[in-house]
């Protein structure tokens, strides 16, 4: 305690008399930022940035080329090549999943999800083109399925 006040009490004065005379000084500009000493300067004709003027252009704006020249080398637009459905998505059945999980009796909790991970990384729907999500799709939902039974004989063992 400080002359018969708490510490909390003495900052709290202290404050109050810190504002009281804050008041009294000139207030800042609105549109000045405090501690900022310079404006702003923008590339502006009469109120309009000159980058919104050419929005298509703009990121040639830190390059070091020359944008006719850049726009000019545009290649025809070829249509993209057929995407080719790969031999492991054509195989839908559970025996031919069940065989390429490879569950055996031996197999802890630990590896059946091991075995779930590498199937989902290599057979996941989102890895693969459009045409073939359905059978990608499919093939998770079977193998999820035979990994979940096998988790569930782990359990009850």
């Amino acid at each position: 305690m400080l002359f018969g006040q708490s510490v909390f009490q003495s900052v709290l004065e202290r404050l109050k008399a810190e504002d009281e005379t804050d008041e009294g000084a000139e207030a800042p500009a609105a549109h000045r930022v405090p501690g900022l000493a310079t404006g702003l300067a923008f590339d502006v004709m009469e109120g309009v940035s000159a980058a919104s003027q050419r929005v298509g252009q703009a990121y040639f704006d830190n390059l070091d080329l020359d944008p006719a020249a850049a726009l000019a080398e545009e290649p025809a637009s070829a249509p993209p090549p057929e995407p080719v459905m790969p031999d492991h998505l054509a195989r839908i059945a559970p025996e031919e999943i069940a065989a390429e999980l490879a569950i055996v009796a031996a197999d802890t909790q630990q590896t059946l999800n091991e075995k779930r991970r590498a199937f989902a990384k290599a057979n996941h729907p989102d890895g693969v083109a459009e045409p073939f999500r359905d059978n990608a799709n499919r093939r998770m939902m079977i193998a999820n399925l035979l990994i979940d039974e096998a988790m569930r004989r782990l359990s009850h063992s």
